[in-house]
């Protein structure tokens, strides 16, 4: 099947790398067409100057975009020339009323749609390790199961559209606790003077070991915050999240008080951090 990858920011570009290694891509496209002819010329693919233009040519096509509203629009317009029996993936963090949007535009073109945002972040992408969690029908799923094997270390059906974006939505939920936690717990162990290094040693080896502790902790102590999962876009993730959850008037407190700590933090210019800049609220003065 011809491939195309819409989207090549640092998640994208990390696909886009182990797609082409597996002989999996075929087509690529951005808005910021340099960005697109370069990674192109990399990885011996065609860079499209469109959407439509890119529709055309291939049989699946995957989508990794910023916002609910870049998905709606870059759907309508592969609608304008997309081929019947096309297969439309998109990997974005969006709502769940989103990919259903999304799914009713490409069957009216004869053309399927799976919701299937994934989690692992800029590492994940990169090493091709990324946990993707799938909504829409199964026989779809399993007909292009080889080209998302290129990206991912588990891939998982949720159940119908929407399923896997509001699976990706209990994902970030559960990362604004951990960062909460993690972030919280480490200013503590700096108000006790412990050895931070020491610290994180010892506790990623117990029952409060996470991956966000091992991988953020020693650099977040240490004034580093490079992403990683920007702030700004966990924060958007999370304003996704509270939307879903008033829909089913459910009390989430920790995305709240998550997003009052995000906003602070942008307003002071730290939104293209990693969310471990959260540390920056927490550590002592």
């Amino acid at each position: 099947m011809q491939t195309g990858l819409i989207g090549l920011g640092a998640m994208g570009q990390g696909m886009a790398r182990n797609l082409a290694k597996a002989g999996c891509l075929q087509a690529v496209y951005n808005r910021t067409s340099g960005k697109a002819d370069a990674l192109a010329a990399e990885l011996g693919t065609q860079a499209y100057v469109s959407p439509q233009a890119l529709a055309e040519r291939v049989d699946v096509i995957l989508l990794c975009v910023s916002a609910d509203r870049d998905v709606l629009e870059m759907v309508s317009a592969l609608c304008e020339t997309i081929n019947p029996g096309t297969v439309v993936i998109d990997m974005s963090t969006v709502s769940s009323d989103t990919a259903k949007q999304a799914a009713v535009l490409l069957a009216d073109k004869q053309a399927d749609f799976l919701d299937a945002p994934v989690s692992g972040g800029v590492e994940g992408a990169n090493k091709g390790t990324l946990a993707m969690m799938v909504g829409g029908d199964s026989a779809v799923l399993e007909r292009v199961r080889p080209i998302l094997q290129a990206m991912t270390a588990r891939i998982e059906h949720m159940g119908p559209t929407g399923s896997g974006q509001a699976c990706k939505a209990v994902n970030q939920i559960m990362c604004a606790g951990i960062n909460q936690a993690v972030t919280e717990a480490l200013a503590f162990a700096q108000a006790q003077g412990l050895d931070m290094e020491k610290v994180i040693e010892v506790v990623s080896g117990g029952a409060a070991g996470n991956w966000f502790l091992q991988h953020r902790g020693k650099t977040m102590t240490k004034g580093i915050f490079q992403p990683g999962f920007k702030l700004a876009l966990h924060h958007k993730d999370l304003l996704i999240c509270q939307q879903m959850a008033e829909q089913k008037h459910l009390d989430c407190p920790l995305t709240d008080a998550t997003l009052n700590d995000y906003r602070v933090l942008m307003q002071q210019g730290f939104g293209d951090e990693d969310i471990s800049a959260l540390y920056r609220l927490k550590r002592p003065n």
